[in-house]
């Protein structure tokens, strides 16, 4: 037999509900949900995609994690960017986005597109440029994005390419 699903606008888990009368327990000491619909596009953002905050400082008090979607539209690149010290894991759910690094572990720097698709998993270490490319002429390519930090750390860059100290 199933549970109830949590009410709408409830925000907890469903078995943790309060007495009337007593006051709510504190933010750390129960689970959160954070239902589809109600994701926090009010995030750092990049052009050429749209994030949407699940879990974070701001929407449930998370202290080390950022969690949410990102939204690559049909035959869109994102902006050059890198997300600071955090680190970034990302699961793809639909579509087949591409990642584009620069490799300048050889004798001369190489761009590498990683292809992916539905169930792959990317890592981005923190500080490395990329970006996010959606070639699909049709279908919007949608990824979960788990950071290392509270927040969506989005650092815009005027190109793929590590910027010089002068340029910084």
């Amino acid at each position: 037999m199933s549970e109830p699903l949590t009410a709408p606008g409830e925000g907890f888990h469903p078995h943790l509900h309060d007495a009337p009368g007593r006051s709510a327990a504190p933010l750390r000491t129960r689970l959160h949900h954070v239902r589809a619909g109600s994701l926090d596009g009010d995030t750092a953002q990049t052009g050429g995609m749209r994030r949407f905050a699940a879990v974070s400082g701001r929407t449930v008090g998370s202290e080390k994690l950022w969690m949410g979607q990102t939204h690559v539209a049909p035959a869109t690149s994102s902006s050059d960017h890198h997300h600071g010290a955090s680190e970034t894991a990302i699961y793809v759910v639909s579509g087949h986005p591409e990642f584009v690094f620069l490799d300048d572990s050889g004798d001369r720097a190489e761009e590498v597109r990683l292809r992916t698709s539905p169930g792959d998993y990317i890592f981005v270490p923190p500080f490395v440029p990329h970006r996010e490319e959606n070639p699909d002429p049709a279908e919007e390519a949608v990824v979960v994005i788990a950071r290392s930090t509270q927040e969506a750390i989005v650092v815009n860059l005027p190109r793929l390419y590590a910027l010089a100290a002068e340029d910084a």
